[in-house]
This record gives C-alpha cells, sequence and structure tokens, in this order.
C-alpha cells in the first residue's frame, strides 16, 4: 500500500491513479511549486517562531525563481537520467506566463526545478525532494 500525502489525498477524495506520463510539464511544474513551497516553509518555520511577516520574507526569499535556478545548477550534476529528462522537459515547456523579477532562463529553470519535485511528488519520491532540497541549499549557501 502507497503511503504519503499524495496517497492520503487520493484515498480521502477518492481519485484515481493516473498514468504520471499523461502530465504535461507545466502540470508538474505547478503541483511541485506548491511542494516545494510547503518543504521550504516546514523547514523555516522549524527552524523557530517568529513573526509572521518574517517567516514570509525567508520562505519567499528560497522560492523565487533566481534562487530556484541558482539551486538546480548545483543540482544538475547529482540528478538520476530520468530526473534530468524530467528537468529539461519542464525547462523546455513553453509557459504563457513569466516571473516578475527574473530572466527569461532563470524562470525556465525554476520551472523545470518545480517539473522534476511534482514528478517525484507524484511518483512517491518525497524523500528525494528531501535530499535534493536540502543539497541544493548547501551547494548555494542558502540560509534559511
Amino acid at each position: 500500500m502507497e503511503t504519503g500525502i499524495n496517497a492520503a489525498i487520493r484515498q480521502q477524495f477518492g481519485l484515481k491513479e493516473v498514468d504520471i506520463r499523461t502530465y504535461s510539464p507545466l502540470a508538474l511544474a505547478y503541483i511541485g511549486d506548491g511542494i516545494f513551497d510547503l518543504v521550504i516553509r516546514s523547514v523555516v518555520v522549524g527552524r523557530g517562531n517568529t513573526k509572521a511577516n518574517e517567516l514570509h520574507h525567508r520562505t519567499s526569499h528560497i522560492v523565487k525563481a533566481r534562487t530556484q535556478a541558482r539551486l538546480i545548477d548545483g543540482l544538475l550534476p547529482k540528478l538520476t537520467d530520468e530526473e534530468a529528462d524530467i528537468y529539461r522537459r519542464g525547462r523546455n515547456a513553453h509557459s504563457p506566463t513569466m516571473a516578475k523579477n527574473a530572466s527569461m532562463s532563470e524562470y525556465r529553470k525554476a520551472t523545470g526545478l518545480e517539473a522534476l519535485f511534482g514528478y517525484l511528488y507524484l511518483t512517491g519520491r518525497f524523500d528525494r525532494i528531501l535530499v535534493l532540497v536540502k543539497e541544493g541549499l548547501v551547494l548555494i549557501e542558502e540560509r534559511i
């Protein structure tokens, strides 16, 4: 029996298992964005109670496209072939929007990273997300 947040959500809401290969890279990035935000928020809150505004500031500094682009640049050599393929699909997807404070290159890299996190989440590999986020933050020396 599959465990984890996604499995619990599917069970509670009666959602059917879907072939992950049918999801577009932007759909993967959509869920991956939320998962990455959840991980960073959890770490920020876990490091100590403070004002909500400060929690938001610490979190938004990490989840912005520019920082995500730096993170994936450091992680690329550590990805498996499968993970690198998912990242490239997300990076190369044509999005109708762009980040306000990031270059097109940074935005595409961030979308690729989010697609990878979405894929890993939907395939039940949340532990791999945590390893990559932890390693990525160390590589870019971000303090949260």
